[in-house]
């Protein structure tokens, strides 16, 4: 039960969205910036990022959300299952897996990252702007996965649930439908 009145019908994250519109924004532009804006990184790999950051904080909605959402723009359900499991033996290029440790580093602590995680990932290839965004998308899921967990918004545990989920994000992003979502007729 969330520890504040949320509708009903928009569980996670969205419901919290709703509560407060003017807050929202700015997390919706973000949001939207990051995991779908321009990038050298593929939209898969930075929700990959979400997801295991997630998975990490063991925030389920969001874990659920953001694992579909990757499995369905890699076109494939396997990858994200890997990297999660463990980033070393995932299906993923040596550049990712250097990105996806350092995602891990800021998911337990920014002061985590160390000069031979980033050095790493600049052996393997990535730029500058691919380490601070992954280090930004890492930081911004553990404020996302707080924010879910820390008002303990409702979690469907049906998986058509995050099928549908994983088609909006995947189709519209992060931005907010005109006129909100509607209430379901009952």
């Amino acid at each position: 039960m969330p520890h504040i009145p949320l509708p009903d019908h928009l569980p996670g994250i969205t419901g919290l969205l709703e509560y407060r519109l003017d807050t929202a924004a700015p997390i919706r532009t973000l949001t939207q910036l990051l995991l779908r804006g321009e990038s050298t990184l593929t939209e898969g790999e930075r929700e990959l990022i979400a997801a295991l950051v997630s998975s990490r904080n063991c925030t389920n909605f969001c874990n659920a959300a953001h694992t579909k959402a990757a499995d369905l723009l890699l076109g494939e359900a396997e990858t994200a299952r890997a990297v999660k499991d463990d980033i070393e033996t995932a299906p993923v290029s040596e550049k990712l897996k250097a990105l996806l440790q350092i995602a891990a580093l800021t998911q337990q602590s920014g002061r985590a990252v160390s000069p031979e995680a980033v050095e790493r990932a600049r052996v393997a290839g990535a730029t500058d702007r691919e380490i601070h965004d992954t280090v930004l998308i890492a930081a911004l899921f553990c404020l996302y996965n707080k924010y879910v967990d820390g008002l303990a918004t409702v979690t469907p545990t049906d998986p058509a649930y995050y099928q549908t989920l994983g088609d909006r994000i995947t189709g519209r992003g992060y931005v907010r439908p005109p006129g909100g979502y509607p209430t379901p007729a009952k």
